[in-house]
């Protein structure tokens, strides 16, 4: 079993990899569902909602307080 490997990703998810952060922290960190973070990490073409974004980014600013959305997203 591959357990993920060589899956496709999204930026905010390859971002996440990189830092050795889990989904799971993402979801309680930014209260947002499990499955929208689901779709935010592995869909390139996924664009959350304004307020899911939101959330997402406040959450990655407790690792990076530089982070923007347009790093992640086509606004």
């Amino acid at each position: 079993m591959s357990l993920g490997l060589n899956k496709p990703r999204s930026k905010l998810g390859k971002w996440l990899d990189r830092r050795g952060i889990k989904q799971d922290w993402l979801i309680k960190t930014s209260e947002v569902n499990k499955q929208t973070i689901s779709s935010v990490c592995n869909d390139g073409g996924y664009i959350p909602s304004g307020n899911t974004m939101q959330k997402i980014i406040k959450a990655l600013r407790e690792v990076d307080p530089s982070v923007k959305a347009d790093q992640f997203w086509d606004l």
